[in-house]
């Protein structure tokens, strides 16, 4: 039985809440229409420019995936807190936590990304660059990174948080030139077929 993929969550505004919710801040709503406003015009900073009415179609969709839970109030309001699998998805798209997901072997595949950012996003590029370094991609080129393990989702994150989709791309490679510098990189050795 093929285990289920989880759901990629590929709108900033749907990763804005989520961090925020594993950060610990609280959203509210109440149940009537006048106490909504009141909830809403209390809302913290970190919400205000966050949509009303596409932030409660997120919150319904997070609730459907059981990334959330809610809990109702004396005072009629609702509180929406992450349940253990949203803290694991926040956890996941968590920029500063991300890991790549090493396999117990690897199967001969090596997971390109290539960019070409340009000046006017300069340190959109730098960050790029330095995430990439964190991740463990070996720089193969100059705007080019290599990795022995799937990363589509890590990278897919990281180019939605930096708001760089159109400079980035990514791709897999069986047959590669030169393979042997990066087999030494990775401590790796070319799988029998």
């Amino acid at each position: 039985m093929q285990k289920k993929r989880a759901k990629r969550i590929y709108s900033k505004t749907k990763l804005r809440i989520i961090l925020l919710l594993e950060a610990g801040v609280a959203l509210s709503f109440a149940g009537t229409i006048g106490r909504q406003l009141r909830v809403v015009s209390e809302l913290g900073e970190a919400w205000k420019d966050i949509n009303k009415q596409y932030l409660r179609q997120i919150i319904r969709e997070f609730y459907e995936d059981r990334l959330i839970k809610e809990w109702s109030n004396e005072d009629g309001t609702k509180t929406f807190v992450l349940t253990e699998k949203g803290k694991k998805r926040a956890i996941t798209f968590n920029i500063h936590k991300l890991k790549i997901q090493v396999p117990g072997k690897w199967n001969g595949e090596w997971h390109g990304v290539f960019y070409d950012i340009p000046e006017t996003h300069k340190l959109k590029r730098h960050a790029f660059r330095n995430h990439m370094h964190d991740l463990g991609l070996f720089p193969w080129q100059k705007s080019v990174f290599i990795h022995p393990f799937p990363c589509h989702d890590e990278i897919d994150f990281i180019v939605e948080a930096l708001g760089i989709r159109p400079y980035v791309r990514y791709g897999r490679f069986v047959d590669i030139t030169n393979e042997a510098e990066l087999l030494l990189h990775f401590n790796l050795k070319k799988p029998e077929k």
